[in-house]
């Protein structure tokens, strides 16, 4: 006789297990996809880099053990095991631990906001990478289908990967939302077809178990010199998307993720790799029995049975457009980071969806990432040449994060400077070892993400200096607030109605537009708010803890709205929130400082780097939008100042 019984601390409520269920889903389609996809390519580079006079046994089985130790050391053991245990309050990435680092040092190292700076800059190297090389990859294993390939020519494979992938950041601006549902299901399949081929080459050909013995890795090391440095680059590939694997904790949760990976995406991927090596083996037997030695080919697409072949083409084709959404999205949200941590201009962010805050769009970010990947498809031609651009941009910012990750166990989880060196030095040995490997491949086209990256920082740079300068500039020309106000108590000036809300970024001098206004217009309103917003380094703050105020005397007050860095600021609505700054009869203007810069190479920056600050500031997009002001209710006041 069965009975019911109230769910247990043991025993997961069933509600509980569905949400699990449904995130770990989530997970598999967005955090999985980069990674999921690198079977398309990854043993494939690594056994032509491999491949002299031909590829031998001993290459098959060692690059196939180099590749699964790869993914247990780099994404079992460094991601899933300990980095994810580095989150700031649930939110991972390399700005999420630049955040905290920064709390744990209090804001004081400057290198850790440069290697944050840096990280950023090499993921947009990733992020035209990874939509370029995986669509291409996967529209090129149509040579592989007897049916089709008759038909393809090489302009017509490049324009069907170029026309999907115009596609993709077409629909960017209507949001995702509705397609995304299908996003894990589709990965679920991709991952179960790649296991099951594999599986069925594996049952094939048994003994390529074998291959998980390190020693198969560790010889072919020893024996290739050079050559095996060259193959370690290649192997990299197939931990792509590995370093974001953290960002989306804050949209899944660890133990989905976690849980993803060990359920159903580490063992596809072990199995797919399993096989590719089968029929490697099996082709090189084959090839020794006529004498003849063994060549590289796309082993993935080959090793597939030829009746399911082009359904596989198709399922890759869907999986690669998901990854390649999915580091899109993770450029648009790392930008938001960026420019709420004050590394990058504001952009125009549009909010794409009602119910999710975290589906937005800029525009200008979208477009510039689609120049980027046409420019990579047409001067590279074929995903196998691309690949030798990709291993740079990722290993740099896994570098990047474990260094940061180090500040974190270091100093904020407050563990001994030996412990913390005994466990992240390791990993942190590991990533420079793939990093210098990748670095051989510079001038096959390495040099790509590094130029992206290069740009990228500098930049950052210029930005964050100009800021500072004009800070300084700002305290020079000012006077305290707290002289300001009794004197303007005692003065005779003419009171307006209505609320006036100054927004400054020094809550202790009088804004700009403060002083603009007493002197131009020569009026004071009725309730003055000198407004400070600030970017905390959590990525969220509770409504309730969003605004302080303190109060001056009966026209003055001052106050603050604290935002997390991956939230978009809503300034009318918390300011009133609850009534705690209640609406004035007459109205609220806002007044902000925004001045005019004039590039000079006598004060400032260099001449060079004035130039491009003046360009970002004067194309920024306006704080007022940001800042989600209406635009009538905004008075502009400022004047010209040379940087």
């Amino acid at each position: 006789m069965l009975t019911s019984r109230a769910p247990t601390q043991d025993t997961p409520h069933p509600s509980r297990r569905n949400q699990t269920a449904i995130l770990t889903l989530g997970a598999i389609g967005v955090v999985y996809g980069d990674i999921g996809t690198s079977p398309l390519y990854a043993y494939r580079e690594a056994l032509t880099q491999a491949a002299g006079g031909g590829i031998s046994q001993a290459e098959i089985f060692g690059v196939l053990s180099l590749a699964l130790w790869t993914l247990i050391l780099v994404v079992t053991v460094k991601y899933i095991s300990f980095l994810m245990r580095a989150d700031n309050h649930g939110e991972g990435g390399v700005l999420s631990l630049m955040a905290l680092a920064q709390r744990a040092t209090q804001g004081k190292w400057a290198i850790v906001t440069l290697l944050g700076a840096i990280g950023a800059a090499l993921f947009y190297g990733d992020a035209i990478l990874t939509p370029a090389l995986s669509v291409l990859s996967a529209v090129e294993g149509l040579k592989s289908v007897p049916a089709v390939a008759p038909y393809l020519s090489h302009e017509l494979i490049l324009t069907l990967a170029i026309g999907l992938l115009v596609g993709l950041f077409a629909i960017q601006s209507s949001g995702t939302a509705a397609v995304a549902v299908w996003f894990g299901p589709i990965c679920a399949i991709w991952f179960v077809a790649i296991g099951t081929v594999g599986l069925i080459n594996t049952l094939d050909t048994p003994e390529i178990f074998s291959a998980i013995n390190p020693a198969y890795g560790i010889e072919f090391l020893l024996t290739h010199g050079k050559v095996g440095l060259l193959v370690m680059g290649a192997v990299f590939l197939t931990v792509t998307g590995a370093e974001a694997l953290t960002a989306d904790m804050g949209h899944f949760g660890r133990f989905p993720i976690q849980l993803g990976w060990y359920l159903l995406v580490f063992p596809a991927l072990t199995l797919n790799y399993f096989g590719q090596g089968a029929f490697a083996l099996n082709q090189f037997e084959a090839a020794a029995s006529q004498g003849q030695s063994l060549q590289a080919s796309d082993w993935f697409f080959l090793m597939t049975p030829e009746w399911f072949r082009l359904a596989m083409v198709g399922i890759a084709t869907l999986a690669t457009i998901i990854a390649s959404q999915a580091v899109i999205t993770g450029a648009f949200s790392l930008t938001q980071q960026a420019i709420s941590l004050g590394l990058l201009p504001r952009l125009t962010i549009r909010q794409t969806s009602a119910s999710q805050s975290g589906q937005i769009y800029l525009p200008a970010m979208n477009w510039l990432l689609a120049l980027g990947v046409l420019i990579l498809i047409l001067s590279f031609q074929t995903s196998s040449k691309m690949a030798a651009a990709y291993g740079i941009a990722v290993t740099g910012t896994m570098v990047v994060t474990t260094m940061l990750a180090f500040v974190v166990v270091w100093k904020l989880w407050k563990w001994s400077i030996f412990t913390s060196i005994m466990v992240v030095g390791p990993l942190l040995a590991l990533d420079l070892f793939f990093f210098g490997a990748n670095i051989l491949r510079v001038i096959e086209g390495g040099w790509v993400p590094l130029a992206v990256g290069l740009l990228i920082a500098g930049l950052i740079g210029i930005w964050v200096r100009g800021k500072a300068f004009l800070a300084v500039q700002a305290t020079r020309e000012t006077v305290k607030i707290v002289d300001l106000v009794p004197t303007l108590a005692k003065s005779p000036i003419p009171i307006a109605q209505g609320t006036a809300v100054f927004l400054t970024a020094d809550p202790e001098n009088a804004p700009a537009a403060l002083l603009h206004n007493l002197k131009h217009n020569q009026v004071l309103h009725d309730e003055n708010i000198l407004l400070t917003v600030r970017t905390s380094t959590q990525p969220h703050v509770p409504p309730s803890e969003r605004l302080s105020m303190e109060r001056l005397n009966d026209r003055f007050l001052r106050a603050t709205l604290c935002y997390g860095y991956m939230e978009s600021p809503d300034v009318p609505t918390d300011l009133h929130r609850d009534g705690r700054i209640p609406i004035h009869p007459k109205g609220t203007s806002f007044f902000v400082s925004r001045n005019s810069l004039a590039p000079s190479a006598e004060v400032g920056l260099p001449l060079w780097q004035a130039i491009i600050y003046s360009f970002l500031h004067r194309n920024a997009a306006d704080p007022t939008a940001f800042f989600q002001i209406p635009p009538d209710r905004v008075v502009e006041l400022g004047s010209r100042v040379r940087v």
